[in-house]
């Protein structure tokens, strides 16, 4: 997710239309790696299946806001936000050719 920051700085002032080219494939990347994420945390996908194996692991609680507001919630929203952002757009620039 941080390189899309730079990479939203660098295209927005001024626009550039390739834009969509650089930050799709990271988003897409963030969103399916942030569904993995959740359904590990939410313990859909057995723990077997999480890479996981030194340091804290990916199904270790650490934060929870109202009971069900996690980190891999927070991470999926934002990038279901993005890659509703950038389909948008996309669809605009169609519209405009």
């Amino acid at each position: 997710m941080y390189p899309l920051v730079f990479i939203f700085l660098a295209a927005l002032f001024p626009f550039d239309r390739r834009l969509l080219r650089y930050s799709f494939p990271l988003t897409i990347t963030g969103f399916l790696t942030a569904i993995y994420h959740n359904l590990l945390y939410y313990k859909i996908l057995p723990k077997s299946a999480s890479p996981c194996s030194q340091g804290i692991s990916c199904t270790t609680v650490q934060l929870e806001w109202l009971g069900f507001i996690t980190i891999p919630l927070l991470s999926l929203t934002a990038f279901s936000l993005i890659l509703i952002v950038l389909t948008i757009l996309q669809r605009e620039l169609k519209r405009e050719k």
